[in-house]
């Protein structure tokens, strides 16, 4: 069946060709996944994006895989950076250089995000997909807790860690973290949506300013201690009393 990992397992390909390549089945998986749902052929797939099924294995290695790494392509790509998303590219958050200005960009991130929940009915279509197949087929539902939600969300996954690792934040638990920080910015405009209804620009912006400040009181780094001057370092002895 499709929906089983080709036999012979081996890494997946690296380099610009491969990336393309991988790039083409995602694109064209989507389209596929969209029109006919998650029983689409591999045959189709590899057809539709132009390369053999083979290659599509091999970037993969299952169709649980490649529509979780659809899923997770649509969750990300507002932030994508590469002039085709609507939001601002993650290299602006991971570069911040100071509390004040990883508040800016945290800020500018949830606003992207916001804009984009709102504009991408393709995206409100692939999560009506999701739900619907998850009961046709528990294999996915399966492969997608296995992967775990910094795989859902990787690009943002990778922001955090980068910006934990300059001492910028301190996250002790990256997943829940990055289901903390979509919790705050995403989801409610999500679930609105998926309901036929809005949450507005205006209500948008609060959910944004005041999301962004709740992530951060609970993660940003403590600021480093004042040095100590030394005079005060070492107490002066105290004088003998007098005979």
């Amino acid at each position: 069946m499709d929906a089983q990992p080709a036999p012979a397992a081996k890494p997946a390909p690296t380099g610009p060709r491969a990336a393309r390549k991988r790039q083409a089945v995602v694109r064209a998986a989507r389209d596929l996944f969209l029109r006919e749902g998650f029983g689409v052929g591999m045959d189709a797939i590899a057809a539709e994006a132009g390369v053999s099924k083979v290659t599509v294995y091999n970037h993969f290695g299952s169709k649980e895989a490649l529509f979780t790494a659809v899923v997770a392509g649509v969750l990300d790509e507002p932030l994508a950076g590469d002039g085709q998303a609507a939001g601002p590219d993650l290299a602006r958050l991971v570069d911040a250089d100071g509390p004040e200005r990883l508040k800016a960009a945290l800020t500018e991130a949830g606003r992207a995000w916001g804009r984009a929940v709102r504009a991408d009915a393709e995206g409100r279509a692939l999560r009506t997909l999701v739900a619907t197949e998850l009961h046709r087929f528990p294999e996915l539902g399966r492969a997608w807790r296995a992967h775990g939600p910094a795989g859902h969300h990787p690009a943002v996954a990778d922001a955090l860690r980068t910006l934990a690792e300059r001492g910028l934040l301190d996250i002790p638990d990256l997943e829940v973290a990055v289901l903390q920080l979509y919790s705050l910015l995403v989801f409610p405009q999500m679930v609105f949506e998926q309901y036929g209804a809005e949450l507005g620009e205006e209500l948008g912006e609060r959910l944004v300013m005041d999301g962004v400040e709740m992530f951060l009181r609970r993660y940003a780094a403590a600021p480093a201690p004042a040095p100590t001057p030394a005079s005060a370092a070492t107490p002066a002895p105290a004088s003998e009393p007098a005979p």
